[in-house]
């Protein structure tokens, strides 16, 4: 396999736009209506505190709503201090929260929609979630135990 240059790349890759003072301004009128709809539409937080005595993140939202977690749920947060955890700032703009000192950083939309981590990281909370342990599932599993095993499913067929 051949390299290609740097000069011949750029010989044959055509940009879709030319950057002119026209084109800057239509693409910053576009992201001033991309940041005005998501304004709208997204949530966006008014306050955020960590909440010792309940070990909770609490999120106020700007619409009077209150979003709270246990931080060992969100990746990043779940081995750090009470101190690391109070040390929370949000930005102006409401749009994400912010732990310096963990290097960690959330997008609002995203933890009111439970996402409190990467894909692998929500993978394996839902695979630890599924281990829980509870008297009553242990009860369950002990009586579908007697009776041979999970009861299979009826499926009807209809003619």
């Amino acid at each position: 396999m051949s390299k290609v240059t740097k000069e011949e790349y750029m010989a044959v890759k055509s940009w879709d736009k030319e950057l002119t003072e026209e084109n800057l301004r239509e693409q910053i009128a576009q992201a001033k209506q991309a940041w005005k709809t998501a304004e709208a539409t997204e949530p966006r937080a008014e306050s955020v505190q960590y909440n010792q005595s309940e070990d909770l993140i609490v999120i106020k939202l700007k619409n009077g709503a209150i979003f709270c977690f246990p931080p060992k749920l969100a990746q990043g947060l779940e081995g750090a201090s009470p101190e690391q955890l109070a040390d929370v700032w949000l930005p102006p703009s409401g749009s994400s929260v912010h732990w310096e000192s963990l290097d960690v950083d959330f997008g609002i939309p995203e933890l009111v929609a439970g996402i409190f981590g990467t894909k692998s990281w929500m993978a394996e909370l839902g695979r630890k979630g599924g281990q829980a342990i509870s008297s009553s599932k242990s009860a369950a599993a002990r009586k579908n135990g007697k009776k041979g095993g999970r009861p299979k499913k009826n499926i009807s067929v209809n003619s």
